[in-house]
């Protein structure tokens, strides 16, 4: 018996718990939610089952299985973690969707069942009576006509020898000769005459396995003769049905040899009758292990059993019922459904899903990988200010993730569903970044166009826009700026009609604006209004504890954008990292992996120390000039010295392109300019 604690009592909770409870095999002990109003607590509490609000020492007990149903990511973790390997956990999500498959397997088995039924209803139907016997002469089945010709019931006959029924019966002769008899008088011992068609069953393999007969009262010959079943008819309108279903279906014998299989059986696996009857029940399995066979030998039914079958590898969930007469295991049925279906489905959603996220705001909270102190504290901050309509001013250092948090704080709030715009106020000149935010009226100013434009505030109404390095705004822009935040209304370049937008800020800078309001370049009215929900976003140098987490995302990301197999990093490796100061933080970190998988070999799996690219190579080795002075032009020598000396300086400056810009005596625009001009990052 397995225990299982479910953590989450919601609606895919009470879903799971309903199945389980279903499941002898499975012992629910505990129903967890931290929502004591959870709607999964009531039906835990009808059974009998614990309710907690925590799951934490549910681990330190005896605990075989945990299921995880809210769908948060983080609560997955942790269980992972906390369980140690003592504890299978399982995604609530991938446990519904198994048992969506179970349900429906049992109930296409109950359809085969039904069917078998619905065979054994029609032949005690048939005006003919019939007798079915195995190959040793015992009777296997008598219908309703035989009972009333015999006198004999088919209860009171089943599991005895034909001669015990009717005496010097030739059915037993048909055995042993292996010839059928047709159209034969006999006189029973009740003294009615009978004209009987006896006929021996063999199977495709020349064996026998039985025989039976199919006789009428002559008194009745005459009158039923219009109505004479058709016996090769009704076989074979049973095997059209059969053969008919979507559903593979095998049968083996006792000995676990193959007796018959469907169409819909060979479409899955590839495999034709040939191949299969006759031969072992594990002829079609390619990864797993013959269900017939284990069927066969516990005498028990086996459901939801995932394997690999036919040449192709075909990945499917099997359910195998033994077939019992008079207490013998006579064979085992099984039938095969194909999940390939539902995985390519699967992934066809997630590729809906990232192309929709794409479409606006790409990241949400599970995207940001860290579990350190200072990312914690920045998560629940961002986590907060989602919820809420307040201005949010993320600050810290260039390449910590400012705009992954913009956009998950985007896709947490109720404006999910309207736009995300981004804006990145140090790349957008000066001389256009007035009507780029604010739009413009007709004839606003030369080259304006017909009829005016939308600014980016009017296209992110009911949405969210996000404002990066908003300290590189002009002290003129910062006042217009100022005005939106106060009246929730911008007025259009060459227009005096204000217009009201409702839109949510999300502010970020990696400079000092407290410094700035000193050095009278960022309005000190504006920072107030900015700074109602400070984020602080740590380093990851402040972070370092991050980093294997950090790396390991970062690797699956490039697996699947470079189409490579990189599956772990080393421990030599990782300290390696560790050591570093990372003055990009992780964006550095992301090209320095990526550069790392990139010169790896295709067949390496494991990222190791020696992959790692020399972290503290020198700023002029790293772009000494390859031009030698008798091929290099003044101009290019010129532009040479410009990048390495730009590279040295946005180094010195820990990768910080304001402080850069500053020490270089250029403005931020120009700065933007060279670095892409160079290819510098």
């Amino acid at each position: 018996m397995k225990k299982v604690v479910i953590v989450g009592a919601g609606k895919g909770g009470s879903i799971l718990l309903k199945l389980l409870l279903t499941i002898r095999k499975m012992e629910v002990i505990a129903v967890i939610d931290k929502n004591p109003t959870a709607i999964g607590f009531e039906l835990a509490r009808r059974h009998h089952i614990a309710t907690d609000l925590s799951w934490e020492k549910w681990l330190q007990r005896e605990v075989d299985i945990v299921i995880e149903t809210t769908g948060e990511k983080q609560v997955l973790d942790e269980l992972i973690k906390l369980s140690k390997g003592k504890n299978v956990v399982i995604p609530g999500s991938i446990a519904y969707i198994i048992s969506e498959l179970f349900s429906e397997k049992e109930s296409l088995l109950d359809q085969l069942k039904q069917l078998s039924n619905n065979q054994e209803l029609i032949l005690s139907h048939i005006r003919d009576g019939m007798i079915i016997v195995d190959a040793d002469g015992i009777v296997q089945f008598i219908n309703t006509s035989a009972e009333n010709i015999i006198g004999v019931s088919n209860q009171a006959s089943k599991g005895k020898h034909m001669e015990q029924i009717v005496t010097n019966t030739r059915l037993i002769d048909v055995l042993h000769t292996q010839k059928k008899e047709v159209n034969q008088r006999f006189l029973l011992g009740n003294g009615k005459k009978i004209i009987t068609t006896r006929i021996p069953v063999i199977n495709k393999d020349n064996q026998l396995i039985g025989a039976f007969a199919v006789f009428k009262d002559m008194t009745e010959v005459i009158k039923l003769a219009e109505e004479n079943t058709d016996l090769n008819e009704i076989k074979t309108m049973l095997e059209a049905i059969i053969y008919s279903s979507d559903e593979a279906i095998s049968v083996v014998d006792e000995k676990g040899n193959g007796l018959m299989i469907n169409p819909a059986y060979t479409k899955i696996t590839g495999l034709t009758d040939k191949e299969v009857i006759g031969k072992p029940a594990s002829t079609d399995i390619s990864e797993g292990e013959s269900m017939h066979m284990k069927v066969l030998a516990t005498r028990k039914s086996f459901r939801g059993v995932r394997m690999k079958v036919g040449p192709m590898k075909k990945d499917v969930v099997v359910n195998v019922a033994p077939v019992i007469v008079k207490g013998k295991v006579k064979g085992s049925i099984g039938i095969l459904h194909d999940v390939s279906e539902i995985k390519s489905l699967t992934n066809q959603l997630k590729r809906a899903h990232q192309i929709i996220r794409s479409l606006e705001a790409k990241y949400t909270f599970d995207d940001i990988i860290g579990t350190s102190a200072e990312m914690r504290l920045a998560l629940e901050q961002a986590k907060v200010g989602a919820k809420t309509p307040a201005t949010v001013l993320l600050r810290g250092d260039s390449g910590t993730g400012k705009e992954l948090f913009a956009h998950a704080i985007h896709n947490e709030s109720e404006r999910k569903h309207n736009k995300f715009i981004r804006v990145n106020c140090a790349a957008i000149a000066e001389s256009i970044l007035e009507s780029e935010l604010f739009g413009y009226e007709d004839g606003a100013f030369s080259g304006a166009k017909h009829g005016g434009k939308k600014g980016l505030f009017e296209e992110a109404n009911h949405g969210s826009i996000f404002l990066d390095e908003i300290g590189e705004l002009s002290l003129n822009t910062q006042a217009k700026l100022l005005r939106v935040l106060q009246e929730n209304e911008i007025i259009r370049v060459g227009g005096t009609k204000p217009i009201v937008i409702d839109v949510r800020i999300i502010a970020a800078t990696n400079i000092n604006l407290e410094r700035a309001i000193v050095s009278k370049t960022f309005r000190e009215d504006l920072y107030y209004r900015l700074n109602r929900l400070p984020i602080y976003i740590p380093s990851l140098k402040e972070r370092i504890t991050d980093l294997p987490y950090l790396t390991r995302h970062i690797i699956q990301k490039i697996n699947q954008d470079y189409g490579r197999n990189v599956k772990d990093i080393s421990e030599e490796a990782l300290h390696k990292l560790k050591e570093y100061k990372w003055p990009g933080n992780v964006r550095e970190l992301e090209n320095i992996i990526g550069r790392t998988i990139i010169y790896m070999e295709i067949n390496e799996e494991t990222i190791q120390y020696h992959h790692i690219p020399n972290l503290e190579i020198t700023t002029q080795k790293k772009h000494q000039s390859t031009l030698t002075p008798s091929t290099t032009t003044l101009q290019q020598a010129m532009e040479q010295y410009e990048k390495n000396h730009i590279y040295t300086c946005y180094k010195q400056n820990d990768f910080n392109k304001t402080k850069t810009a500053k020490a270089l005596n250029i403005s931020i625009r120009n700065l933007y300019y060279k670095l892409q001009k160079y290819q510098i990052e």
